[in-house]
This record gives structure tokens, C-alpha cells and sequence, in this order.
């Protein structure tokens, strides 16, 4: 298993295909119900939907907050 110091991105563009695959993880072990990748041409979006709001972030922030779901699951 690629532990999450091996993830690795020097671009932003690899920096959010590092968030899908991120995310896509996180979905499998469901410590998310779901998430939505808004496609734009230079950028995307990340909505991570909950009970109460589903806020926009960005290729960085959907990056941390799935690293952080990985980690805090032990995985």
C-alpha cells in the first residue's frame, strides 16, 4: 500500500489528479458519502456534500481535507 508520503505532484494539474485519486479512496472506505469534480479550463472543483452545506474548494484544499480523512483512518 503507497503510503501518503509517496504521493507526489509538481503541477496543478497533478496536484488535482492526486485529489481523485484521494478522493476515490476515501469514497471506497466510505469516509465520504460522495463528491463532485466540476470541470473547468484551467481549474476544478471540489464539492465534498454533507447533511448541512457543500462548499467549493479547490485542487488544494480537497487534497488536505483528503489526506486528512485518509490518515485520521488509519489508511
Amino acid at each position: 500500500m503507497k503510503s501518503m508520503a509517496a504521493y507526489e505532484f509538481h503541477d496543478e494539474y497533478t496536484l488535482a489528479e492526486t485529489a481523485d485519486k484521494l478522493g476515490k479512496k476515501a469514497l471506497q472506505l466510505n469516509l465520504i458519502p460522495s463528491f463532485v469534480v466540476r470541470y473547468f479550463a484551467d481549474s476544478r472543483q471540489y464539492y465534498i456534500p454533507d447533511e448541512i452545506k457543500s462548499e467549493s474548494l479547490t485542487p488544494e484544499e480537497a487534497y488536505m481535507r483528503f489526506r486528512k480523512l485518509l490518515e485520521d483512518s488509519g489508511n
